[in-house]
């Protein structure tokens, strides 16, 4: 009984079902009943990481492709069991690391990547947008966060009135055109200090103007400041 809205497309995953989540993506989680248990597994893999297995598998790169995220259902078969089992494994060794971590993750992960790849092949299309209009501004705020937005200046380019488009943006979102702005900026400006930009430098280019700002507005979103955030080269 859960929800997920990914760049404006909704999702109701049921048991076993995957969802690989770009890292520029803004996903909100939502539990529709209180009464009902709801657990999930989250991988975070690195893009330094991905990168460093591009040379020994490239072929398995191939589930990350496309711009949106890709939904893969649960199917029985012979990945039924394999990948949980595989995730509690990276789960434990996260736990407890042990004499050869690093080569034990690597293989899990290759392993893992095997059957996403399986999987991603019997995947049929992703559901759409529940809104044209909200795709588009979506869209219009991917191509153009390090500049100035206003709820004004979408009105005005999508020619609809701001009160329906701010009404239409937060049905489908399920945030306000704003928040998704600045959402949109941490997430680009996390991503960029994660790759080695200094802070600064970082929040200039994805449209802070006020590093103070950025600075209370990072750590509120993200429980660490940005001199801390740690450059991203592993898979756990």
């Amino acid at each position: 009984q859960v929800e997920y809205r990914v760049e404006g497309v909704l999702y109701r995953p049921q048991p076993g079902d995957l969802l690989l989540i770009r890292p520029m993506q803004l996903h909100q989680v939502a539990v529709r009943s209180a009464d009902t248990p709801y657990e999930r597994i989250v991988l975070w893999v690195g893009q330094r990481y991905l990168e460093g297995l591009q040379e020994d598998a490239p072929g398995l790169m191939a589930c990350f492709s496309g711009d949106g995220p890709v939904y893969l259902p649960h199917a029985p078969g012979e990945e039924d069991g394999a990948i949980p089992f595989l995730l509690e494994a990276l789960l434990e060794e996260q736990r407890r690391p042990g004499e050869g971590s690093d080569l034990f993750v690597r293989g899990c992960f290759l392993q893992l990547l095997v059957l996403l790849n399986r999987q991603a092949r019997k995947a049929g299309p992703a559901p759409e947008s529940a809104s044209r209009l909200v795709s588009q501004v979506v869209a219009y705020i991917h191509a153009h966060y390090s500049q100035e937005i206003r709820l004004e200046q979408l009105a005005q380019v999508f020619h609809v009135s701001k009160y329906h488009l701010s009404h239409e943006f937060r049905r489908v979102v399920g945030t306000s055109p704003y928040r998704y702005v600045m959402l949109k900026r941490l997430q680009m400006a996390r991503e960029r200090i994660l790759n080695g930009t200094p802070p600064g430098k970082a929040a200039l280019s994805c449209g802070f103007k006020d590093y103070a700002n950025f600075f209370r507005s990072f750590e509120k979103q993200y429980g660490v400041t940005p001199r801390k955030l740690k450059i991203n080269t592993s898979i756990l």
